[in-house]
Order: C-alpha cells, then sequence, then structure tokens
C-alpha cells in the first residue's frame, strides 16, 4: 500500500481549506446589497439633513484633544467631525484607486495558474465595488467641502506671497515627481525594469499578469497610481518596480495583498467606530446621518475584502514553490516602506492617523480660514504651532489607537516567516509612535510652512 506523508495531506488540506474561504466569500460578497445601498445613499445625500448631528463619537475629530478643540463652539466641533470624516474617505477613495489598479494586475497572474478562477472573479467583483466605493465618498466628500470650507476654501488659502514663496510653496506642497521623465525616457526605465525582473525571476514570461500584457500593447509604459496607500509606500520608479513584480510572480502577487492588508486594517482602526456608532443609533432608533451609514455599510463591503487580504497573504503563497531571495527581498521592502510611509509616525490633530503632520498643514489652513473660525493668516498659524508642535492630550489619545494597531498587525505578519525582523516585528511602525518623535518632526515641518509666507 502506498504511503501518503503527512506534510503533503496537510499541504492539500490547506489548499483546500483556503479555496473553501475562497468559494463561500465570493458567495457571500455576490449575494450582498452594501454596495447598491452606499450608491443610494450617495445619489440622496443633502448635507443640509445630517449637518446638525455627530457622525460619529466626538474623538473621530480633527484637532480632537487640542487647546484649539477645548475652545471651539458646539457648530465648530461639529464641523470638526464632519471634516475628519471628508478627509479619512478622501484618503480611502485614493487608496481604493490604487486596489482598482493592483486588483487587475495580481488577477491577471492568478489566471494563468491552475484552480483559481474563484479568487480571481472575487478580485473581479471587488474592482467594481471599488468603483462605487469610490464615486460614494467623491460626491458626498465634496458637497460637504462646499457647504463647511465654501468654493474659496478648496484653494490654497495663503494670500499676498512673494514670487518668491510662492516658489517655495510650491516645491513644498508638490508630491515627490512621479512622472518627470519624458515619454522617450520613461520607455527606456520601463523597459529597463521588465529586463531585470525578467532576468531575476526565471518563469517570467509563464507568469506575467495578463493584464499588463494588455496595457503594455496599447502603451510601452507601465502603470501606476498616485495618492492614498500605493503614493505613501513609493511614488515615480520605484512604484513602477513594485508594479511590475507583483505582476510576473506568484508569490509576490501573493504578498502585494500584504501591503493591501495594511490598509484594509488601518481603514478599520477608525471605520469600526463608525460602525459601533452606528448600530447605538439604530439600537436607540435615533436619526442616522447619511455618512454613518455609509461608513457602516462600507466596513460590511470591505469585510469580504479583507478576508481575501489576509487568506491570500498568510496562506496562498505556501501553494506556490518557496520565495527566491530576490523575492523575499522586493517583499520585504515593499513592508518596510509602507511602514515609513503609512504608519511611520504619529499625528496629533488626526486621531487614527499614523504619519507626520506635515501631510495637513494645509488643511488646516484651509479649516481654520474657512468661514467656521475665520482666521486671519496670523491667527491660524498661531493655534497650528500650538496644536502641532506642542504636547496635548490629542497626541495621547492617538497614542492607543497607535499602541493597538501595533499589536494587531505584529499578529497579523506573525506567520509570515519570510520577513525581517523589522517588517515582522513592525519596529519602524512601533518607533514612530513617540509622543516626543512627532512634536520635533512637527516643529521642523512647520518652520518650512511658516517660510512660505510674506
Amino acid at each position: 500500500m502506498t504511503m501518503i506523508a503527512s506534510s503533503t495531506v496537510s499541504s492539500d488540506f490547506k489548499k483546500k481549506n483556503h479555496q473553501k474561504i475562497f468559494e463561500n466569500t465570493y458567495l457571500n460578497n455576490t449575494n450582498s446589497d452594501y454596495t447598491e445601498k452606499m450608491e443610494e445613499l450617495a445619489r440622496n445625500f443633502d448635507y443640509n439633513a445630517d449637518k446638525e448631528y455627530y457622525w460619529g463619537p466626538p474623538e473621530l475629530s480633527i484637532f480632537y484633544g487640542t487647546p484649539l478643540y477645548e475652545q471651539a463652539s458646539s457648530s465648530q466641533k461639529l464641523a470638526l467631525n464632519h471634516l475628519f470624516w471628508v478627509g479619512q474617505y478622501n484618503h480611502t477613495a485614493a487608496t481604493e484607486a490604487n486596489t482598482v489598479l493592483y486588483n487587475q494586475v495580481t488577477s491577471g497572474v492568478f489566471s494563468r495558474l491552475n484552480s483559481y478562477e474563484t479568487l480571481c472573479k472575487e478580485l473581479d467583483l471587488e474592482t467594481n465595488q471599488e468603483h462605487t466605493h469610490i464615486y460614494t465618498f467623491q460626491k458626498i466628500g465634496y458637497k460637504i467641502k462646499l457647504a463647511l470650507l465654501g468654493k474659496q476654501g478648496l484653494k490654497d488659502p495663503r494670500e499676498n506671497s512673494s514670487s518668491k514663496n510662492s516658489k517655495k510653496r510650491v516645491l513644498l506642497n508638490a508630491p515627490a515627481k512621479t512622472n518627470g521623465l519624458s515619454a522617450y525616457a520613461a520607455q527606456y526605465r520601463d523597459s529597463a525594469f521588465r529586463l531585470i525582473t525578467k532576468l531575476m525571476q526565471k518563469d517570467y514570461e509563464e507568469h506575467y499578469s495578463t493584464f499588463l500584457k494588455n496595457q503594455e500593447e496599447r502603451t510601452k509604459e507601465i502603470p501606476g497610481t498616485s495618492g492614498g496607500l500605493g503614493g505613501l509606500v513609493s511614488q515615480g520608479s520605484l512604484q513602477k518596480f513594485f508594479t511590475i513584480n507583483w505582476g510576473s510572480s506568484p508569490f509576490l502577487a501573493t504578498q502585494y495583498y500584504a501591503i493591501r492588508m495594511i490598509g484594509n486594517m488601518s481603514l478599520k482602526c477608525y471605520e469600526y467606530n463608525y460602525f459601533k456608532y452606528f448600530k447605538t443609533l439604530q439600537k436607540r432608533e435615533e436619526f442616522i446621518p447619511t455618512p454613518t451609514a455609509v461608513s457602516h455599510y462600507h466596513l460590511l463591503d470591505e469585510s469580504f475584502h479583507t478576508t481575501f487580504s489576509q487568506v491570500i497573504s498568510q496562506n496562498l503563497y505556501k501553494d506556490f514553490p518557496a520565495a527566491t531571495n530576490y523575492e523575499k527581498t522586493v517583499a520585504n521592502l515593499t513592508v518596510l516602506m509602507a511602514q515609513l510611509g503609512v504608519v511611520g509616525g504619529l499625528s496629533g490633530v488626526m486621531p487614527t492617523v499614523f504619519r507626520s503632520d506635515a501631510y495637513f498643514q494645509l488643511m488646516l489652513l484651509r479649516i481654520l480660514k474657512s468661514p467656521i473660525f475665520s482666521m486671519s493668516n496670523e491667527e491660524a498659524l498661531y493655534w497650528m504651532e500650538k496644536c502641532l508642535c506642542h504636547e496635548h492630550d490629542g497626541f495621547y489619545q492617538n497614542q492607543k489607537y497607535h499602541r493597538r494597531l501595533v499589536t494587531e498587525f505584529r499578529r497579523f505578519f506573525d506567520p509570515m516567516q519570510y520577513l525581517w525582523p523589522v517588517n515582522h516585528e513592525m519596529k519602524i511602525m512601533s518607533a514612530g509612535g513617540s509622543i516626543e518623535k512627532a512634536i520635533k518632526t512637527n516643529k521642523k515641518s512647520f518652520k518650512e510652512f511658516v517660510q512660505t509666507f510674506n
């Protein structure tokens, strides 16, 4: 009688197990109607109907815990609660635009393998859902910003800048260049990335994403995105490098979902609070504002996406041959960049956000100079300095969220033994939770910001 090795049985069982999860998740997601409910809520949104209500707990408000928040009026606190929702979901919309691209890139790899049809169908479904999510957040967000900030508030609020300072302002606000190369030079760069990847991955041609291949037939340039999670992880040439690698290796295609999971878990850090707030209002039979309902249904929709991110990144890579040293290096580099860009700091004015407040200085100025506060440049800069450059309760409140999320990330990455210790233990994120370090960083960036004024 032929003996079957226990390791083979275990491997087959695990493979069948996550295939079953894929099938159940796809079936449940297909039968859900959360996306449709979000779309309907966006179509019918009227800010005037919701403006007198909190949309989430007061803790989810811009400037919460700062000296400015302590002195703000009731109407100003409501506006800060609403604008926090806008800011977070504006970032979420940009991140989901990243997802639209990379779902297709990686699905183009999985579609070339056997037994992953359900996985590809779920990724296609998610991509369609993300289009609706983006539409919902942008449509609602624009109406809110227009109502609270006015058209003037959507522009750069700094006034009477000299030409010298205008140049400084452009340099400080502009994202790192992603398309600085001429089209001719960009083609050579992308050809070089393809050649390097082909040399480093022996089965490149066999696994090369059908999506990327189709894109290549239309344009020689490797597709990329700007903004959102992808923009924080990498920009320009480095992002193109990651794209071509995620699209030419089964292992690296699965590893992309570890990066996507960082976005999923960061989103849940604040969205779960809106979900609970919705349930509380529902239980009390109280009025539920549209943005609160959108967050509730979005979390339910994203729960399917999160399940896929987790299973693909933690289990699916084990279906394939062991990663090469090159693949492990690329995988670790992306997680390292995600730590640095997405969760490498601590905000003192944006709860549940773990990057430098330098990202938010222009937004804060817009708010303080808007009709909500009607401050002059001098007044606005005074309050920004007090809130960004000095210790206050807002930093300590956010540090609690930070510590919980570090623990959750460590638990998530624990099964991935190919990670370097700096990633496996989330050492960069952990170090970024220092309030002293955050204030020091804010002082430096705020000084540079002030120099853009007369």
